[in-house]
């Protein structure tokens, strides 16, 4: 391996060459060709690594002003045929990525990667932002970047109200979650289309938020009668992911409440997937499939309404906790079940792992605790959804817990 300085200068000029290669592509032939490619950004990210190497950031900035000052001159030669910016751009960030390839070579690769990875998509990004996002799309983007990135941050983290029950960054996270998980079936619908990419969407945020992605896909069905057999089989087969994170966090937590829990489990999780693959086939089975419509990635008000259910069963059942006490793990399982099963699961889990609790008391209340997540999330497809969409999910719901319950009892 060559010593570290020659191997750190050999990087900056790779990665120089790197993002060259893709600009010499579209450079083209003549006088009329481009001023910059694989020799020009070869040496810009060279002279970078050299300037900090033998003179530090002084020599680095003299060296990135001479260069933005050619890419200045280069860019008002070609402005009138070609006014974008983007080589000229990329061209100044070179040598500042040969400057950081002498002291973190991995990290300068990777940008280095991501910039000509940017270069070689503009077609694509192009198509996307001007033919494939709608201004809807685009108002719900920013919707969501408001709701996620500043309004759910700043909710505080802590229990309020009566019985310190209601915790508003949770409830503000099932609101980001419903969202999210919208937007992932709304763009995987326009992907693959509806029959392919609600039941994939719904699997897989299914280990998410379950909950939430069965409020989005009541959503998708209200406002979209012909996706009703697809969304049905993304609501269901999001408690599969339930039943598969569940077994996995047990594994990880206590082998032996695993065991314990293991038959209840999988007869719940194969009872899921088959309904839910009943509704897919039914799906692929139906007539030609609508094509896909580029309107709503998710409905705000939903979530919101959602969110409203959550504050309401969270209130109610710290009440009637309260009247009628603390009888031990198996009511603090289901009452934290309402919310997420998991949590309830660790906990038991970890008391298992401990010694304190034997792995039966621990399936109770993991299946308890299942059992009231169970009911939250039938509430959720009866006030989110249409009839039609309930009718449909509640049975699979109540389908998957019966089998769950009926493999622990005659387990045991």
């Amino acid at each position: 391996m060559l010593p570290e300085p020659w191997f750190n200068l050999a990087v900056a000029t790779a990665l120089g060459l790197l993002i060259g290669l893709e600009r010499e592509r579209g450079k083209g032939r003549g006088p009329g060709r481009g001023a910059a490619g694989m020799r020009t950004f070869g040496l810009a990210a060279l002279a970078g690594a050299l300037a900090m190497q033998l003179g530090g950031a002084m020599l680095l900035a003299v060296v990135l002003a001479g260069v933005v000052a050619l890419a200045g001159l280069a860019y008002f030669r070609v402005a009138r045929a070609d006014p974008g910016l983007t080589t000229e751009v990329a061209l100044a960030a070179t040598p500042l990525l040969g400057a950081l390839a002498l002291s973190n070579p991995a990290l300068a690769a990777a940008l280095a990667a991501i910039i000509t990875a940017l270069l070689a998509a503009k077609p694509h990004l192009h198509r996307f932002a001007t033919i494939g996002l709608s201004t809807q799309e685009l108002h719900d983007s920013l919707v969501f970047a408001v709701i996620a990135l500043v309004l759910w941050p700043l909710l505080p983290d802590a229990g309020l109200g009566p019985w310190q029950a209601v915790n508003p960054h949770q409830v503000g996270q099932l609101v980001v979650l419903v969202l999210a998980i919208g937007a992932a079936g709304h763009v995987a619908s326009r992907v693959v289309g509806t029959r392919y990419g609600l039941p994939l969407s719904g699997l897989a945020s299914g280990f998410v938020s379950s909950t939430a992605t069965i409020g989005a896909m009541a959503t998708r069905a209200s406002r979209e009668p012909a996706s009703l057999a697809a969304a049905v089989a993304g609501a269901t087969l999001s408690t599969l992911g339930t039943f598969i994170q569940m077994a996995l966090l047990l594994w990880a937590t206590s082998t032996a409440a695993l065991l314990a829990v293991a038959p209840a489990l999988v007869a719940g999780g194969v009872v899921a997937a088959l309904y839910g693959a009943a509704f897919t086939g039914h799906a692929l089975r139906a007539g030609p499939e609508p094509p896909a419509q580029a309107g709503r990635a998710f409905s705000l008000r939903t979530a919101l309404v959602l969110a409203a259910t959550l504050v309401v069963m969270l209130l109610a059942a710290a009440g009637l906790g309260d009247w009628l006490g603390d009888i031990g793990i198996l009511i603090g399982g289901a009452l934290a079940g309402i919310v997420d099963p998991h949590a309830a699961a660790i906990s038991v889990a970890s008391l298992v792992a401990d010694g304190r609790l034997a792995p039966s008391e621990a399936a109770l209340a993991v299946l308890a605790a299942m059992s009231t997540n169970t009911a939250s999330k039938g509430i959720m497809a009866v006030s989110a959804g249409s009839p039609a969409f309930a009718w449909r999910v509640v049975p699979g719901l109540a389908l998957s817990l019966a089998a769950t319950w009926a493999a622990a009892l005659f387990g045991r």
